[in-house]
């Protein structure tokens, strides 16, 4: 079974959406720990009522950057993880600590990548006025962002949406592509050539 570690800071509910998924037979994956930077995040309580192991790392409790990342890095690594999930991690990582875990870290984005990277894409997209938008999940690089789209699940823009109800309706089909990305990961059939990733037949 292959091991991966979740990052959260928050609500946790792409999390939820991976246990369920490894629950009901559809993830061949182990959740080894899940680690976030605020103590009060909800995603804990979740993954400790899952007895899945939990680590919190805070930035205001290290001296520096180098010693929060490490202190992740160890973790993950004390855990036998393969893959670093960013399920609403709201911190950007280091540049070093990407390439440690080089096409080893992926993540879930509200827009349809390279349109809206940053924060808040759900609202730019709507203020931009887009007809079409939804959720990229990714390979991470050193950019924002920036790295090679896995997959991406496209929801219509309604002419009186909202940055929430939009992102609402988002959020249904992240939980849907994350597991999707999970699942071709931990089949081995994904291939990354250059800023492409091929899915294997």
């Amino acid at each position: 079974m292959r091991k991966i570690g979740v990052l959260v800071s928050g609500r946790g509910s792409n999390l939820q959406a991976i246990m369920d998924r490894i629950a009901d037979g559809y993830l061949p994956l182990e959740i080894a720990v899940v680690i976030s930077d605020k103590a009060d995040a909800f995603a804990l309580e979740r993954a400790a009522r899952a007895g899945i192991k939990t680590v919190v790392a805070e930035r205001k409790g290290c001296a520096s950057k180098e010693e929060f990342e490490a202190k992740i890095n160890d973790a993950l690594t004390a855990a036998g993880c393969e893959l670093v999930v960013l399920a609403g991690f709201m911190r950007i990582l280091s540049g070093a600590f990407v390439n440690q875990w080089h096409h080893k870290i992926i993540n879930i984005h509200p827009a349809l990548l390279p349109s809206f990277p940053g924060l808040h894409g759900q609202g730019q997209a709507v203020a931009y006025g887009v007809k079409f938008s939804g959720c990229t999940v990714h390979f991470v690089d050193e950019g924002t962002d920036s790295g090679p789209i896995i997959l991406q699940k496209v929801v219509p823009v309604l002419d009186d949406d909202t940055e929430d109800t939009l992102a609402d309706r988002i959020l249904v089909q992240e939980h849907i592509a994350m597991p999707e990305a999970l699942k071709l990961w931990a089949e081995g059939k994904l291939q990354i050539d250059g800023r492409k990733v091929k899915v294997l037949a």
